[in-house]
């Protein structure tokens, strides 16, 4: 007997049961990998599309910069390779725009296989929605908010201080701004996906509300090239209200979960509550006994 529990017992370090955790861990590495030169190359393929294109897409990113200068002033370059600079990392940040669809689906692709079934069909919408928001924070940065800051910062101009401003400067300013915008817009399609997976609720999102705001602020503080209130409010305003669009989402997707999950939860405190109540019963009957003796 001695001899067969000595055979079932587990092996506390089993060779095979490593090698197998090991190759576990190589073969996400490796998918990683995978994924990682896939989405280089296709943002690789949409840099050369974006090069057909390159001084349109300048004139582009420098078009609002350029509306806010004084009458005859320019963006001035003071270092040899400037301009060059701009122009790569211009034709860089449109080819992964270009790209964005494939990038994200080669995202879902990596984290899929941690998915169950029915989250695994998930991958258009993620697609879609990913890109969308994606182009919709964009926009609303190009178009709405570095306009402002710069016409604001514009106003500064004056005899004494003329405004003339640099391409990498105003470009930095810029890509802090449109990339902000952009991962702001993320955030409804985020907690879309974390209310399907009954990660998140409305009610967790509102209770959260407060520190939210303030994230948004600090987070304005940071991307924001002044510290002025004014270009702030203009940063953090669409952050709070992107949040708040969140909460209504989360509150669509899943009303029927949350009132299932509320009444399993009154169900579990009746349950708690009648067998409170049936050991203090019982209790009361032992010491009643035990006067009667």
């Amino acid at each position: 007997m001695a001899a067969s529990l000595r055979t079932a017992a587990p092996n506390p370090i089993d060779p095979v049961e490593d090698a197998q955790g090991a190759m576990g861990f190589m073969e996400h590495l490796d998918e990683l990998r995978k994924r990682l030169i896939r989405i280089c190359l296709g943002v690789a393929a949409g840099m050369l599309v974006a090069f057909a294109f390159i001084d349109r897409l300048v004139a582009f990113v420098l078009a609002p910069a350029l509306a806010a200068l004084p009458p005859g002033s320019h963006l001035i370059s003071t270092q040899p390779g400037e301009g060059f600079s701009f122009t790569m990392t211009v034709a860089l940040i449109a080819g992964f725009i270009v790209s964005s669809p494939y990038v994200a689906y080669q995202v879902w692709l990596f984290i899929a296989p941690a998915l169950y079934a029915k989250e695994k069909s998930f991958a258009i919408p993620f697609v879609l929605l990913t890109s969308a928001g994606g182009l919709c924070g964009a926009a609303f940065g190009h178009y709405v908010v570095f306009p402002s800051m710069i016409a604001f910062l514009a106003t500064f101009n004056s005899r004494a201080i003329l405004f003339m401003p640099r391409v990498e400067d105003t470009f930095d300013m810029y890509l802090r701004t449109v990339g902000g915008m952009i991962l702001a817009f993320q955030i409804p399609t985020i907690v879309f996906f974390l209310a399907k997976m009954h990660l998140v609720t409305a009610r967790f999102l509102w209770r959260h509300v407060k520190y939210a705001i303030l994230l948004s602020f600090v987070a304005a503080a940071v991307l924001t090239p002044s510290p002025d209130p004014w270009n702030q409010a203009m940063f953090a305003g669409p952050l709070i209200g992107l949040y708040l669009l969140s909460i209504v989402i989360a509150w669509m997707v899943q009303p029927k979960a949350s009132a299932a999950v509320y009444e399993n939860s009154a169900k579990l405190r009746l349950v708690i509550g009648a067998t409170v109540i049936d050991h203090a019963m019982r209790q009361r009957r032992r010491e009643h006994a035990t006067l009667l003796r």
